[in-house]
């Protein structure tokens, strides 16, 4: 497979990842929207890499921090049994 190619082993092409924030104008992340955090955790409460929600390194940061706010707040679970 050349590097070039965007194919996956199926064939099919794969879909270029676009930050949610960057894509909606968002201005700041706010650690009381849990709903919106909750898009960027597993279900075992870790946050969820770059490479696999596509966030750019920008958002990734304060995305971190507000989680991280957001489970010392006991809004969201630190770890989920």
């Amino acid at each position: 497979m050349k590097p070039g190619n965007f194919r996956d082993r199926g064939g099919f092409k794969r879909r270029k990842k676009v930050c949610y924030f960057t894509q909606n104008k968002v201005t700041h992340i706010d650690f009381k929207d849990v709903e919106l955090l909750k898009r960027f955790i597993t279900e075992r409460g870790k946050i969820l890499p770059r490479r696999v929600t596509g966030t750019t390194a920008k958002w990734q940061r304060p995305l971190a921090i507000a989680i991280k706010r957001a489970r010392h707040m006991v809004l969201l679970p630190f770890v989920k049994d």
